[in-house]
């Protein structure tokens, strides 16, 4: 198995994860892997595009039909040789 050293660890995170560890009758490296284990267990969603994620967001609020308006011919450029 192999192993990790964490430095320059807090003060007041060692003694949260030592005051943790104690509460659960487990040393501080077995609570650290339970932490590290569960943390990586849960996988993440799976990133959506930003139009999805605000379509998800705002879906449950209903929706809105845009007017498109028929666009117009473009206009002819301006002359500068004249």
């Amino acid at each position: 198995m192999a192993s990790i050293t964490i430095r320059n660890l807090d003060d007041k995170l060692k003694h949260s994860l030592r005051v943790q560890a104690a509460y659960n009758s487990r040393s501080m490296e077995d609570e650290a892997r339970d932490i590290l284990r569960n943390s990586l267990a849960t996988r993440r969603r799976q990133s959506t595009s930003l139009a999805e994620a605000v379509r998800q967001r705002f879906a449950p609020f209903g929706g809105i039909d845009i007017v498109i308006h028929p666009r117009e011919p473009m206009p002819e450029p301006p002359r500068f040789d004249e």
